[in-house]
């Protein structure tokens, strides 16, 4: 069996960035399941492992279009603090969920002073080239749930109801 549209795949990895550094890794983890052909990973992830079989070993380079996008500054907002009243504690890093015109998506708070606090909507990797090692442990078919959801479930279920 290859890896095909609608099948899940199991696999290993290891990304880094193109200074080696590594970002994610499933090393001493279980192997991450997804879906092929339904956008469950980055696309060029997605199509470099389409056709792949277990054992498949690859090495990929994602450039951003095919990865988490571009760095787009627009995405940068200076905004008045008072926009987060009831939050008593605003600090660099923490993350929030925002409505957008493009839809809910999550920022990531830059600078924050007496006045405004400073967010960013960009993933924190994008506009970076992505280094993939893989390896291809496991093809199986999705069961029906699974598909109708769009994701893998865990051994009893995905603890939501569709």
């Amino acid at each position: 069996m290859n890896i095909a549209d609608k099948l899940v795949a199991s696999i290993h990895y290891t990304l880094t960035n193109d200074e080696g550094e590594v970002i994610d890794s499933s090393a001493g983890h279980e192997p991450l399941d997804y879906i092929q052909g339904l956008g469950n990973i980055i696309p060029g992830l997605e199509n470099a492992l389409n056709g792949k079989a277990v054992g498949d070993k690859l090495q990929v380079v994602i450039e951003p279009i095919d990865g988490y996008g571009e760095y787009n500054a627009e995405l940068v907002q200076e905004l008045p603090r008072t926009m987060f009243e009831g939050v008593d504690t605003i600090e660099v890093g923490m993350a929030f969920q925002a409505q957008t015109a493009a839809g809910m998506q999550v920022v990531e708070v830059k600078e924050v002073d007496d006045e405004t606090v400073t967010i960013d909507g960009n993933h924190q990797l994008a506009g970076q080239r992505l280094h993939f090692d893989v390896e291809v442990v496991a093809i199986r078919e999705a069961s029906a749930d699974e598909l109708s959801h769009g994701h893998v479930h865990a051994a009893g279920g995905c603890g939501h109801d569709h």
